[in-house]
């Protein structure tokens, strides 16, 4: 592992981003069928707004050991996405997030990188919950959030102007489990 690296699950690498990265999460968002469920236009981030993310994920990072992170398959070290956690600007509570190259679809990294985020998060002590969200149109993605034991709680529209249905992961689930 790199010293980027953050930790490993059973197939992939979460690590934190570098600046010279930005073109990767410009492939990423910039596919409009990866971008459709993330702001009600759908449409493609551009290089300034992978920029703006980035620095606001190395940033967040930095400060509070959360962030989105990236995503690399171990088997050959295939960039496939990224996953982590943002902080959600109505209510500051850590929100995990997602999102995965479309070959990389149906494969399972999802889940098991929202898996290993979940214990991550509470084996270091990063709080007693997080949310969680998807476009209600989005089954795949909210099938992960319920595959990883996130409890539905209401639909509202998110602040990118999303109907979203909303989850929670209670610090007391993780301990049930």
């Amino acid at each position: 592992m790199s010293e980027l690296d953050l930790f490993e699950t059973d197939r992939l690498v979460l690590s934190g981003w570098r600046a010279d990265q930005v073109d990767d999460l410009v492939r990423l968002h910039g596919n409009p069928n990866v971008s459709r469920y993330l702001t009600s236009s759908g449409d493609p981030w551009t290089r300034e707004q992978a920029a703006a993310a980035l620095a606001g994920w190395m940033g967040l990072f930095n400060e509070r050991k959360l962030g989105k992170l990236r995503l690399t398959r171990k088997s050959d070290g295939a960039f496939i996405g990224r996953a982590g956690f943002g902080i959600y600007p109505p209510t500051g509570e850590p929100e995990i997030g997602y999102a995965l190259f479309e070959e990389f679809h149906g494969e399972g990294y999802a889940t098991e990188a929202a898996a290993g985020l979940r214990d991550w998060f509470f084996q270091a002590g990063r709080g007693e919950h997080f949310i969680g969200f998807a476009d209600t149109r989005n089954a795949p993605s909210l099938a992960v959030l319920r595959k990883i034991g996130m409890e539905p709680t209401h639909i509202d529209i998110e602040p990118g102007g999303l109907s979203c249905q909303f989850h929670i992961y209670r610090r007391s689930d993780w301990h049930a489990r």
